[in-house]
């Protein structure tokens, strides 16, 4: 294994041509450092139901 200045030390460095490591770190042109994590999605809100299911009992007087 070649010697890379942006190794953390640790000697397990795999850092790629945009200067980031498998671990996470990304050289910032001065040293190894954690990026900044991406913000979460905000999840979709419930879908509404196309109508009110009718209840029971409607049904039953409807029949009769």
């Amino acid at each position: 294994m070649n010697d890379d200045q942006r190794c953390c030390g640790s000697g397990t460095c795999i850092i790629n041509s945009e200067g980031r490591c498998w671990c996470g770190q990304q050289w910032n042109g001065e040293a190894m450092v954690h990026t900044p994590l991406a913000p979460l999605a905000q999840p979709a809100p419930p879908a509404q139901p196309a109508s009110t299911p009718k209840r029971l009992s409607d049904s039953i007087s409807s029949i009769e």
